[in-house]
């Protein structure tokens, strides 16, 4: 039976099913970190380098197990960094609990060292449920509650607990006036309700997708639940299917009608299936860049969303489903006819095929040292059908959205609405903990590294015996550049690269893996790619690939417009750093598009 508050807490965790904390310790949780002693280190403290890296692993192992995932931190600057994960989740819609510490209750409101006002700190982020605990009597109550809402609401939430308490006994609530007890914890329910849109709805969107000849399907990660239906809905109604960044691993790359990602990093399938349409079927999605979506007077559109509040944001929806999207699909394939013309679906299965093949093409085209849309490529022929994918922001972002086919049985995610620097590796090492027992695969620029990938390779080091499977491979790409801001600059800013901001300091990143007892490989040969990720993949241990590549292969997308194009070569007469080979690379993997069957 728990003795302290700071015992407490972790029994009730472990009640939860919690088996694992990412966590930083420091005074203001001193209390909880010494139950953690008391407790046999269960659940397991999983020491990061940082707490923003705490909360980044918490996100991760939330995303891929779905399951809460719990971060902690100290009063003060240990909460502050906290935040960052923290918005990652509630932007992504991932439920994540933070225990955060706070000074002592008798030094509250007395300017006391760490002091800062957590409950305005963390008002907007973990809107869905905030509370300090002030007495023990609360903790049944705040606990639970914070769980529940974080599953519930798809959030983050968060429970402050001040230095002193977390050493008292504890007691609980008792049967009084103004005692508030709590439910046992109910681990293995699902908090998330299966609601169905009313019939008539059901019905109305049914006459719509019926009546449609051209129909396109988005799907966000909102449709995960619902991928047999939504494969039965495209096949009965020809429909091709685009995916949101967050949805890529709804359905695989390797049916015919799925034409891949969509938005600023997608493929052209995607953005011409959208062009062409005259109906459009939204499942889970709230992607927010309206301008890749249909014109808005060309499709009759049908949203399928659990929450409300993200239904008709995006695009003028004529009937909207507010309900579970595995069950409202399941209530509306029934009232669906199939579609016998399929002129439409034969063209975009055409223009399937040939993006996948103009990729190939692209992927083959020869740059300096490396083209890193090669370095995807390659991993997408040999990639395990049960591995994990995490991809940081960057440029790393485009060749995961537009060079990786998903196979039926892969996971893969990012910071998809909050795009934030760095949470590739530590995704990676909450994906190993959500899943210990399948191969995780990082794609992390070398900006990202730098700013905090290397340090949680410590992470992944210490932690690396507790994994049944080994193998947990960080793919640098290795271009001393921070590459995305530099294209952006060049094809919205008519810019040129400015070196001061943009270059890079020349890392090691193999060496220094290995100085930590990590596998690594360099790789500067494109023929050395394929082996490389062969050895990582097959290997006892977590692996670096440190693959040197070339920065000045454009991630611009195939639809780029005119402006965007023009803006990028009026960079470059402006004196952009190695112009000339700038314009060499991106004529001629832009060339790969007009010349079907041939590669440089």
């Amino acid at each position: 039976m728990a003795t302290t508050v700071g015992d407490y807490v972790l029994q009730r965790l472990r009640e939860w099913g919690v088996e694992q904390v990412f966590a930083y310790p420091g005074d203001g949780i001193n209390g909880i970190v010494t139950a953690f002693g008391r407790a046999d280190n269960k659940p397991t403290f999983i020491q990061a380098r940082h707490e923003e890296m705490a909360a980044f692993s918490a996100v991760g192992y939330a995303k891929f197990s779905g399951k809460v995932g719990v971060c902690m931190a100290t009063s003060g600057p240990g909460a502050i960094h906290l935040l960052n994960g923290l918005y990652d989740a509630k932007l992504d819609h991932v439920p994540v609990v933070a225990i955060v510490g706070q000074t002592a209750r008798s030094a509250m409101g007395g300017s006391y060292q760490q002091e800062v006002d957590l409950q305005a700190l963390f008002k907007d982020v973990a809107s869905e449920y905030l509370v300090e605990v002030n007495v023990a009597e609360q903790l049944p109550n705040a606990i639970d509650r914070a769980i529940r809402t974080a599953l519930a609401s798809r959030a983050p939430t968060t429970v402050i607990i001040p230095a002193d308490l977390q050493e008292e006994k504890y007691t609980p609530p008792q049967h009084a006036f103004k005692h508030v007890p709590s439910s046992a914890p109910d681990p293995l329910a699902d908090h998330q309700p299966m609601l169905v849109a009313p019939e008539a709805e059901i019905a109305r969107a049914a006459e719509i997708l019926n009546a449609g000849e051209k129909v396109a399907i988005l799907v966000g990660q909102g449709a995960r639940s619902a991928a047999a239906e939504v494969r039965q809905v495209a096949e009965l109604t020809g429909a091709g299917v685009a995916k949101a960044l967050l949805g890529k691993d709804v359905l695989p790359d390797d049916l015919p009608y799925v034409t891949g990602a969509i938005g600023l990093l997608g493929t052209r399938p995607s953005y011409e299936l959208m062009r062409d349409c005259d109906t459009l079927l939204i499942v889970g999605s709230n992607f927010p860049y309206s301008q890749f979506l249909p014109a808005l007077d060309q499709a009759r559109a049908i949203q399928i969303d659990i929450d409300g509040r993200f239904i008709g944001l995006r695009y003028p929806t004529e009937v909207n489903l507010i309900g579970d999207a595995k069950a409202t699909l399941q209530a509306l394939l029934p009232k669906l006819s199939r579609h016998d013309d399929r002129d439409w679906h034969d063209t975009v299965t055409a223009n399937v095929r040939r993006w996948w093949e103009t990729m190939e093409r692209e992927a083959a085209v020869a740059a300096d040292p490396i083209n890193p849309m090669r370095i995807v490529s390659e991993l997408s022929e040999r990639i395990p059908g049960n591995a994990i994918v995490t991809a940081d922001s960057g440029s790393a972002a485009n060749w995961y959205a537009r060079n990786l086919r998903i196979r039926e049985e892969i996971r893969g995610s990012l910071s998809g609405t909050l795009a934030t620097m760095g949470p590739g590796v530590p995704y990676a090492i909450g994906a190993k903990f959500a899943h210990p027992d399948r191969p995780v695969i990082a794609l992390v620029g070398d900006g990202a590294m730098q700013m905090n990938g290397m340090a949680e390779l410590i992470t992944i080091a210490r932690y690396r015996e507790l994994w049944s499977d080994q193998r947990c491979v960080i793919c640098v790409f290795h271009n001393n550049d921070l590459n995305q801001v530099t294209w952006e600059l060049r094809a919205m800013g008519g810019a040129p690269k400015f070196e001061q901001s943009q270059s890079l300091p020349d890392v090691d990143y193999a060496a220094f893996a290995r100085s930590i007892g990590l596998n690594a490989m360099t790789v500067t040969d494109p023929e050395g790619l394929g082996p490389a990720w062969d050895q990582a993949l097959s290997g006892a241990r977590p692996t670096v690939l440190d693959v040197h590549c070339d920065p000045e292969v454009p991630p611009i997308p195939p639809h780029a417009t005119f402006e965007q194009i023009k803006s990028a070569a009026q960079a470059v007469l402006k004196g952009d750093p190695d112009a000339l080979h700038l314009v060499f690379e991106g004529l001629k993997t832009k060339a790969q598009e007009a010349l079907p069957g041939r590669k440089s």
